[in-house]
């Protein structure tokens, strides 16, 4: 499918900011929990255990398989506050501008109402600089929905700072620390080759 591509952004926090490229794009993906500790290759499959509908008897089991992925790769030298920082501010950004991705708002048992949440589970992958900067080229040449997270953002104040220290800087030059990427599972998978899952 090709659409027209779209930059967004989203309000900076403490200088710390995503920026955003995406076409629209449909379908949903999850993947089961490991119950294992080991990692999961990209390929495993993706089953969900998904609300059944009409019942009226609450959440069934029925399996659910989604033919999209939300995946976040972190540069594996990071502090584990930039790790948390980098990997929030990369999914926000495909929150905003990938709608088909946010779910219905959620209540509780007394009716107290939340906000929505991605509809599938965001898996995020760690690797080496090379293996960064790899993921990025991939995900640039099939024109997949992206975030990017530079080591320069941690140094910014605000969000126009944030977009001018990417901007600055040619695509090959990024020092990028964090990548979110959305699209087709098999494709979100051949961008990530090498990455591994983040323990």
């Amino acid at each position: 499918m090709k659409r027209a591509w779209k930059t967004s952004v989203t309000p900076g926090t403490r200088g710390r900011h995503a920026l955003t490229s995406c076409p629209a794009m449909q379908g949903t993906y999850k993947t089961g929990a490991r119950s294992d500790g080991e990692s999961h290759s990209m390929n495993t499959a993706t089953d969900m255990t998904a609300p059944t509908t009409g019942s009226g008897t609450g959440p069934g089991t029925a399996p659910v398989r989604f033919d999209t992925k939300i995946a976040v790769v972190l540069r594996d030298d990071l502090a584990p506050w930039q790790r948390l920082n980098v990997t929030a501010f990369l999914v926000s950004g495909l929150g905003t501008a990938v709608p088909e991705v946010i779910g219905e708002p959620y209540e509780d048992a007394d009716a107290v109402p939340y906000l929505p949440m991605f509809r599938q589970p965001v898996l995020v992958f760690q690797g080496t600089e090379e293996t960064l900067r790899a993921a990025h080229g991939r995900a640039l040449a099939r024109a997949l929905p992206r975030a990017v997270f530079t080591a320069d953002l941690f140094a910014t104040g605000h969000d126009r700072a944030n977009r001018a220290a990417v901007r600055a800087v040619p695509t090959a030059g990024l020092d990028l620390v964090g990548l979110a990427v959305y699209g087709p599972r098999n494709a979100v998978d051949k961008v990530l080759k090498g990455a591994r899952m983040h323990p």
